[in-house]
């Protein structure tokens, strides 16, 4: 996102600009690659957060929002809800379930982020969904957001 700049062409020699034809691309005719405006983090672990947060609006998504906990996360979705959703499975005392439940009814995607894989221990009516890994790769989460009209990526 940032391009380094010939140092005598900037006066302060910082050398970096942000390229904002990367940021501002339009969405394509056809719908497909597009990233959601409005991403929901449901994390409690704030490092981890943060980098979500900061991975994501790098990409060029507008709004990042994050909440901690199940109550945070239904709030938010009840105040505006987002275009897409990483849910953290493991929150503290509690699992993400009830904010995926919610989600699907109202036909919002979402990923379930996770570090057991397959052994996370989904219930049966959202076993199928899909899954992100911890640690998760750049590509991977980029092209869960791009993917998710079609399901996510399973990792």
């Amino acid at each position: 996102m940032w391009k380094p700049v010939d140092a005598s062409a900037n006066a302060s020699g910082l050398g970096l600009f942000l390229l904002l034809d990367e940021i501002m691309k339009p969405a394509s005719a056809n719908g497909t690659a597009v990233l959601p405006n409005d991403v929901l983090i449901v994390e409690d672990d704030p490092i981890i957060a943060l980098d979500f947060e900061d991975t994501i609006l790098g990409f060029g998504v507008k709004t990042v929002r994050t909440a901690g906990s199940i109550a945070e996360a239904l709030k938010m979705i009840a105040d505006r809800a987002p275009d897409f959703a990483l849910l953290d499975v493991g929150l503290v005392r509690e699992r993400s379930f009830a904010i995926a439940e919610r989600l699907d009814v109202l036909k919002i995607p979402f990923v379930f982020v996770t570090g057991y894989g397959r052994d996370v221990g989904l219930p049966a009516a959202l076993a199928d969904k899909p899954r992100l890994l911890k640690p998760y790769s750049t590509d991977a989460l980029r092209a869960v957001l791009k993917r998710r009209p079609a399901g996510a990526a399973e990792g």
